[in-house]
């Protein structure tokens, strides 16, 4: 009993229990492969060890860090969704920063040329439209094509204890989904890099020399809780694990919360007064909103930052919001079936299909990406 108590404790703080070791926390490990190595690094304000983080660990180590590739929301992540990253040099460390969300999103072959190994550390929340993967995907393709190493710090996915979605019809492929998978994949960025691999995903077929330093202590069914946000709008527990399901509204008229301090926990719209006593505006904030949806809009909806999230694709407040919202011809966006992987799921809300009879055409799907998904599983 006195173990679960500190378990649930160190959630509670924020903080990973004693016993669990991501990659990156295991540095004589990562030192040990690094040196004598150039060394460049795709990672952001996730990569820490301890309270220091992992870009300064290695340097203080005298590691030869050649560059820093920088994703969505850049290597601090302080910069707001679909924002443009800039190259640049880290004040901090002196590194130099290649944009890789921008014009571009895989590394040059000029790029690499300096490099005989690259480092992967970021915190992924396991969903298929969180960008992260899509960038270790061409960091994959970059480093198979120009002969370099890739190694991946695996870290916990917070949702990784369900699989849940419709799969990714390849006619939709995106930035916001890559590979035909479900929503909610269930593993964690190591497994899904192996998957990656082994599934021949890469451009051309093509393999990376891939290496994970593996969790210790962890496994799918454990709870996580991540102390530093892994997106300036993911900012609680709650809101990541509501993320899987409440983020399809990104393809909808309706605000998801961006410009309050509780995103993807509220939902609401200006045209849903009197129907929700619980309301919300929308406010320019800078470093997760700057120009939120419905801004400076009070917004009337849904509150579910005390809501039990459930272990799947919760469709629930997405089919209640569309039977409210009076304009059903502009509920849904031209993102929403990026977003969702599949042109079905909108027509299935609007002609009235129960959640039951959604969810039962994405079983057929789910059952074989679960025998491919099991192939690469580390943690049991």
């Amino acid at each position: 009993m006195l173990a679960i108590f500190l378990f649930h404790a160190a959630l509670l703080e924020g903080q990973k229990p004693k016993s669990l070791q991501t990659g990156a926390d295991q540095i004589p490990t990562v030192l040990a492969k690094l040196s004598g190595k150039r060394v460049a690094m795709m990672v952001n304000q996730t990569s820490v060890v301890g309270k220091v983080h992992l870009i300064d660990s290695l340097k203080s180590h005298k590691v030869n860090l050649q560059k820093i590739f920088a994703v969505e929301h850049g290597f601090r992540g302080n910069a707001d969704a679909g924002e443009a990253v800039k190259d640049g040099v880290d004040a901090q460390s002196g590194v130099a920063i290649v944009s890789l969300y921008g014009k571009d999103h895989k590394p040059t072959a000029k790029q690499m040329e300096d490099v005989d190994v690259v480092v992967f550390d970021i915190q992924d929340v396991g969903v298929r439209f969180f960008t992260y993967i899509s960038s270790l995907h061409y960091l994959m393709e970059a480093c198979a094509e120009n002969g370099k190493k890739l190694i991946v710090l695996d870290c916990p996915n917070p949702n990784g204890s369900f699989v849940d979605g419709p799969i990714l019809n390849k006619e939709l492929k995106s930035f916001v989904g890559m590979h035909p998978i479900p929503i909610a994949h269930g593993m964690t960025i190591g497994e899904y890099a192996t998957m990656v691999n082994g599934e021949g995903w890469l451009g051309g077929g093509k393999k990376c020399e891939l290496e994970i330093v593996h969790l210790k202590n962890w496994k799918h069914s454990d709870l996580y809780s991540i102390s530093i946000k892994p997106s300036p709008n993911l900012t609680t527990d709650q809101g990541i694990a509501l993320y899987p399901s409440s983020c399809l509204f990104e393809g909808t008229v309706l605000s998801i919360g961006r410009g309050t301090q509780n995103p993807f926990e509220l939902v609401g719209h200006p045209d849903l007064k009197g129907k929700y006593a619980f309301q919300f505006t929308p406010v320019s904030i800078e470093g997760m909103a700057k120009e939120p949806v419905l801004k400076n809009q009070v917004c009337y909806g849904l509150d579910l930052r005390k809501v039990a999230p459930k272990n799947q694709i919760d469709l629930t407040y997405l089919m209640e919001l569309y039977q409210a919202y009076p304009n059903k011809e502009k509920f849904f966006n031209n993102y929403f079936d990026k977003l969702a992987g599949t042109t079905e799921l909108k027509s299935q809300i609007i002609k009235g299909l129960t959640e039951a009879q959604i969810r039962a055409t994405w079983k057929p799907g789910l059952d074989a990406f679960k025998v491919v998904r099991k192939k690469y599983l580390i943690y049991r």
